[in-house]
């Protein structure tokens, strides 16, 4: 039970992160770095915001359903974001959806 209540509050306490890291914020990027970005960024907040209802549907179903738009968003975030590759498939469907 208390493994249980430790990773419930460390997801808590991860999960803003993660949305903020994963789904393309910009609020790290230089004024001077965000036109070179931009074109990417937007791509980025595709792919992420399109898996939103897969994401829902992973949730819902613990792990059961695994949607296209989902398998693409996991993939892309663990491609370009050093700390996806640690967190579990579920903490990173949490952060998509609090995108």
């Amino acid at each position: 039970m208390s493994r249980s209540l430790l990773l419930a509050a460390l997801l808590a306490v991860s999960i803003p992160a993660f949305a903020g890291s994963f789904a393309g914020s910009s609020a790290g990027a230089s004024s001077a770095g965000s036109s070179a970005s931009s074109g990417s960024s937007s791509d980025d907040d595709k792919v992420v915001l399109q898996a939103r209802d897969d994401a829902a549907s992973f949730i819902a179903s613990e792990g059961r359903i695994r949607g296209a738009q989902l398998e693409a968003a996991l993939r892309y975030l663990r491609e370009h974001d050093a700390e996806a590759r640690q967190a579990s498939d579920l903490a990173l469907a949490q952060a998509i959806l609090a995108r």
